[in-house]
């Protein structure tokens, strides 16, 4: 398995072809343009920042708190300190992010910016484009960077997909001994997006990524996109944060002892 940063992607500003900016810049770093230097079997990440700054998902500084309130779906954990007030939230595309994603790295001073609107639907026809301009099968993965409950440090995940198996499902095989594996599933898809982040950066202007060796992966482009990896609902069983959950309880506890006095 190997990866690589393409080089050459421009600022990307709103309105800007996104297709045409990385199929350009896939013919300048190969010696073969009609193939873009790409093969069957390779699959691309996308920094969501430039799909935000193609879509003009950008609003100023001064709004960002309206902003996150904005994107909300709902509030998980909400924390003041000498900075202000950290939410982390459940944002409109499912998922549980500090501030739901809105971000001012790699942004023009006063700048922030929000998630793409539908990240499987830009990956999609990411996936779709570059199949046909250069005749090769590859799959399309747009990454965000995310902290993760109880684990210090950040790392980049998948928020849109296509073309790929964004789960590998193990269960029913056997492992290295022989036993049965039962509640085995790899997040394929996350996994794909931190290992290019090793080679895209943070602040080296290269938001676009190959990795090539996983062609077993590569999947038709109706395969459930990177949506289909949240966990929600029942399936949720951290749902709320420690405060937050000790009040709903309490709350409740408070309610239901009201109505047995009344």
């Amino acid at each position: 398995m190997s990866a690589w940063a393409v080089p050459g992607i421009p600022e990307i500003q709103s309105g800007d072809n996104l297709l045409e900016a990385i199929a350009a810049a896939l013919v300048a770093d190969s010696d073969d343009v009609n193939s873009g230097g790409l093969v069957d079997g390779d699959i691309l990440t996308v920094t969501s920042k430039i799909v935000s700054k193609a879509e003009g998902r950008s609003v100023e500084a001064a709004d960002r708190e309206q902003a996150i309130t904005n994107e909300t779906v709902r509030i998980v954990a909400s924390r003041e300190h000498p900075n202000g007030v950290t939410r982390i939230v459940e944002n409109r595309l499912g998922l549980v992010m500090a501030a739901a994603g809105v971000d001012s790295s790699n942004t023009p001073d006063g700048i922030v910016l929000l998630l793409p609107l539908d990240p499987d639907a830009t990956a999609h026809e990411l996936c779709a484009g570059l199949r046909e301009r250069f005749g090769v099968t590859v799959g399309i993965v747009i990454t965000d960077t995310v902290g993760r409950p109880w684990r210090k440090g950040q790392a980049d995940i998948a928020i849109g997909a296509a073309g790929i198996h964004v789960l590998d499902d193990l269960r029913g095989t056997a492992d290295a001994s022989g036993r049965p594996l039962a509640v085995s599933v790899t997040a394929l898809a996350d996994e794909v997006a931190a290992a290019t982040d090793l080679v895209k950066g943070k602040a080296g202007g290269l938001p676009v990524a190959v990795l090539r060796g996983l062609g077993q992966h590569v999947a038709d482009l109706d395969a459930p996109g990177a949506r289909s990896l949240v966990r929600s609902g029942p399936e949720d069983m951290f749902s709320l944060g420690t405060k937050e959950a000790w009040m709903a309880g309490f709350d409740e506890a408070h309610t239901s002892g009201e109505s047995k006095e009344d």
